[in-house]
C-alpha cells in the first residue's frame, strides 16, 4: 500500500468513527453494532502503527469516548477515567500478560465482567453522597448527582463515614427493564432505544430526574478513585471493601496469577453470559497490585495494567420455518421470522424481527430458507445472510390486507414501513386512543395512557368515539377511580368537544400530518365536510403541503372506516368547524424562529401568537427568517441569528409587537 492510499484510507476511517462515536456516545442512537465499531477501530489503530507519520494529533485513537451535548454542568474529574485497550483473541491476552511480565514479576490478575453500560464517578464526603458525574471524555464529564440519586442501588450513606471516597462504576438497564421500556416507546410512537446500554445512557442523561427514576437503572461499582482516611494496596482487596461501604460489586469477579487459569475464566463468563439479566459484552483483566500498576504505568490513552476482552458475537446457522406478520400500535406490519430452534448466546432463539420488505427483499429471505442468525448487542436475535433457499421456494411478499381488519395496506414512497390507516383498526386500538386525547390533540386532561388502557379492557372503548359515551357512574366502578375523579374526566371529555377543527384532524392521526399541517386545513376549509369533499390537487395547492401529505389526507377521507368515525364524532357533539388562524395580518410574510426557554410562554403559545397575527413559525434559521426570539438557554439558533444578522427579540418584545 502506498502512503497515498493509506492516508485516504485512514482519513476515511477517521471520518466514520468519528460518526459512529458521535451516534454512540452523544445521541444514544447506535446505527452499527459493537463488533462492527471494534472491528473499524483496529483497522484504524492498525493502518496508523503501520504509517505512524500520517497519524493526526486528533485522530479517534487518542480520545476516549466522546464529548455529551452541553446539558449538564462540567466535571473535571480527579482521576482521569480511562478506557481500556481490547482484544480480541485469546493470543492477544497472551501478548498482554507477556508484557506485563517483562516489567513487573509474577504478577496477579484479577478477572471481572465488562459491563454494557454508562461509565460513572460517584463522590462521597464524610460518608455521604455529594455529587455523581459521567465519564464523557474521560477528562471532563457531566454533573448528573440528581438523576444518579434516583438509582436505588446507588447508596446515599455508607456504612463507615469516610472523609472522602470517589469510585467508578457502570449504570446499566437490565434486559427485563429495557424490554419494558421499548414496549412503553412504541405505545407513545417513541423511537426506541437500540440495545440496553444506550437506554441506560439516554435515561441518565434526562433533564427531568423523574423520567431517570421511572427506567428502572441500576449500577455496579467496580474501582476506587480516591479514598482519604485509610490506605488499600490491592485491587481485590478494594472491591472487597466496596462491598463493606454498600456499594454493588460483581458476584463473579476473581484472582489468579496464571494466564491460562485467567483465560478459562473468562471462556467461564462468556458462557455464561446469556444467562445474567444484565448485558455485558467482554470481561476485563487487571493487575492486582497498585503499586505494580504504578511501575506499568500508561499510555496516553490506556493503562498498561489492564486489558480488556471483547466476546465475538456468537452466529448459528438454522431454517426460517414461518414468517408471521403482526400490526403494531402505530399502524406498521412487522414480519417476524420463525425458526427451528437455535441455543445462541445463553438461550433458545426461535424468532426474529424481520423489519420490513426492502430488509426481506434485500437479503432474499424466503420461508425455508438456512439463514445466519445472531443476537444483536447479546439481546436481541437478528437475520444476518440467507446461506441457500430451497429450489422451489419464491421471494416473500408482505401482505396486501391488513391481517387484523382486512383493509388495504400503504407504503408511501420514499418509507420502509407499510401500513394500515384504518383508524379504528383493533390492532391500534389503545395508541389511536393515547393519540387522540393527548395533549397536542383532543387535550383530554387525566387520560393518559393507564387510564385508556383501563377502559379499553373494562369498558370495552373501541374507538375515539366511545369516550363521548362513558358515564360518571361507569368510571366509579373501576378501580382507581372515585366520585370526583369520576366526574373531572367526564367534564374533560366532554370539554374536548368545543375544540378548534385543527385539533380534531391532528388527533385521527392521518400519517404524515403533524400539529402545523392539521392549522392549515382547518384554516384553509373551516368545516371538516368542506375538507372531505376537497380534491387532492385542491389539498395539495395549500401553501405549506406537499404532494404526499395532500394523497395521505385525500386517501385517508376515502375510507369507509374513517367516514364512519366522524359520522360518530358529529353525532357525539364534536365541533367539526375551524376558527380563522389569522385575526391580524401585521405579521403577514414574516417567519419567526423560537429558541431557548420563554420566561412566561411555552412554545405552542408563542407559535400560536405569532400565527393569529399573520406569521409563520420555523424551526430552522434562514436567511428569510424575520425574527429569532431568544429566551434562556438559547443554543445554535441564536448563534446563527447572529451570524446571519437576523434580529433577535425577546419574549416582552414579543408581546409588545402583538399590542
Amino acid at each position: 500500500m502506498t502512503k497515498e492510499q493509506a492516508l485516504q484510507q485512514l482519513e476515511e476511517l477517521r471520518r466514520q468513527i468519528e460518526y459512529h462515536n458521535k451516534k454512540y456516545y452523544t445521541e444514544d442512537a447506535p446505527e452499527i453494532s459493537d463488533y462492527e465499531y471494534d472491528m473499524l477501530y483496529r483497522r484504524l489503530e492498525n493502518l496508523e502503527a503501520a504509517f505512524p507519520e500520517l497519524k493526526s494529533v486528533d485522530s479517534p485513537t487518542n480520545r476516549v469516548g466522546a464529548s455529551g451535548y452541553n446539558t449538564f454542568a462540567e466535571v473535571v474529574h480527579t482521576v482521569p477515567m480511562d478506557s481500556l485497550h481490547d482484544s480480541f483473541s485469546e493470543e492477544e491476552l497472551r501478548d498482554f500478560d507477556r508484557r506485563v511480565r517483562a516489567v513487573v514479576s509474577d504478577p496477579v490478575y484479577v478477572v471481572e465482567p465488562k459491563f454494557d453500560g454508562l461509565s460513572v464517578a460517584l463522590e462521597y464526603v464524610n460518608g455521604v453522597y455529594t455529587r455523581g458525574s459521567t465519564r464523557g471524555d474521560g477528562v471532563t464529564g457531566e454533573d448528573v448527582t440528581l438523576n444518579i440519586g434516583t438509582i436505588r442501588s446507588v447508596p446515599k450513606t455508607l456504612s463507615e463515614p469516610l472523609p472522602f471516597l470517589e469510585v467508578r462504576g457502570e449504570v446499566y438497564m437490565s434486559d427485563e427493564s429495557f424490554e419494558k421500556l421499548c414496549e412503553r416507546q412504541e405505545l407513545l410512537e417513541e423511537k426506541p432505544f437500540k440495545n440496553p446500554r444506550n437506554a441506560a445512557a439516554g435515561s441518565l442523561r434526562q433533564k427531568d430526574p423523574k423520567i431517570t427514576a421511572q427506567r428502572t437503572l441500576d449500577i455496579f461499582v467496580f474501582n476506587i478513585q480516591v479514598i482519604e482516611g485509610e490506605t488499600i494496596r490491592t485491587h481485590h482487596a478494594a472491591l472487597e471493601r466496596l462491598h463493606e461501604l454498600g456499594f454493588t460489586v460483581s458476584p463473579l469477579y476473581c484472582r489468579s496469577g496464571d494466564i491460562d487459569t485467567v483465560i478459562e475464566k473468562i471462556r467461564e463468563i462468556g458462557n455464561l453470559r446469556g444467562t445474567f439479566s444484565y448485558p455485558i459484552d467482554g470481561a476485563v483483566v487487571k493487575v492486582d497490585d497498585f503499586t505494580q500498576r504504578e511501575t506499568l504505568g500508561r499510555t496516553a490513552k490506556f493503562p498498561r495494567w489492564a486489558e480488556a476482552y471483547k466476546y465475538p458475537p456468537e452466529e448459528k446457522e438454522t431454517t426460517l420455518l414461518d414468517i408471521e406478520v403482526a400490526v403494531g400500535r402505530t399502524g406498521v406490519l412487522t414480519p417476524t421470522g420463525v425458526f427451528d430452534p437455535v441455543f445462541l448466546a445463553g438461550t433458545t432463539v426461535s424468532r426474529a424481527t424481520l423489519h420490513n420488505q426492502d430488509f426481506i427483499s434485500e437479503k432474499d429471505i424466503r420461508i425455508g430458507s438456512r439463514v445466519i442468525i445472531r443476537k444483536a448487542g447479546e439481546i436481541i436475535p437478528e437475520v444476518v445472510s440467507v446461506v441457500s433457499n430451497p429450489p422451489e421456494s419464491v421471494p416473500y411478499r408482505l401482505p396486501a390486507q391488513c391481517p387484523s381488519c382486512g383493509e388495504e395496506i400503504t407504503r408511501v414512497e420514499g418509507e420502509a414501513a407499510a401500513r394500515c390507516t384504518n383508524p379504528q383498526c383493533p390492532a391500534q386500538l389503545l395508541r389511536n386512543l393515547i393519540h387522540f386525547a393527548s395533549r397536542d390533540a383532543m387535550d383530554i386532561e387525566g387520560l393518559g395512557p393507564a387510564a385508556l388502557e383501563q377502559l379499553s379492557t373494562a369498558l370495552s372503548v373501541q374507538s375515539p368515539a366511545d369516550l363521548y359515551g362513558i358515564t360518571a357512574e361507569q368510571l366509579e366502578t373501576l378501580e382507581r377511580f372515585g366520585k370526583k375523579s369520576a366526574e373531572n374526566l367526564v367534564a374533560a371529555i366532554e370539554k374536548s368537544k368545543q375544540n378548534d377543527l385543527s385539533r380534531l384532524l391532528f388527533a385521527l392521526g392521518i400519517p404524515h400530518i403533524g400539529a402545523k399541517a392539521a392549522k392549515l386545513l382547518s384554516s384553509t376549509f373551516r368545516t371538516m365536510d368542506a375538507l372531505i369533499a376537497a380534491d387532492e390537487e385542491v389539498i395539495a395547492a395549500i401553501d405549506g403541503f406537499g404532494g404526499i401529505m395532500a394523497q395521505e389526507v385525500y386517501a385517508f377521507f376515502r375510507k369507509r372506516s374513517a367516514l364512519e368515525l366522524i359520522d360518530r364524532l358529529k353525532a357525539a357533539g364534536v365541533n367539526m368547524t375551524g376558527e380563522s388562524a389569522v385575526s391580524d395580518t401585521r405579521f403577514l410574510g414574516k417567519t419567526f424562529v423560537l429558541t431557548g426557554t420563554l420566561p412566561t410562554l411555552t412554545r405552542a403559545e408563542a407559535s400560536k401568537l405569532i400565527e393569529k397575527n399573520g406569521g409563520k413559525v420555523s424551526s430552522s434559521v434562514s436567511k428569510k427568517t424575520a425574527y429569532v426570539v431568544a429566551g434562556e438557554e438559547a443554543g445554535s439558533k441564536l448563534m446563527k441569528a447572529q451570524t446571519l444578522g437576523i434580529p433577535v427579540i425577546t419574549e416582552a418584545e414579543l408581546l409588545a409587537m402583538t399590542e
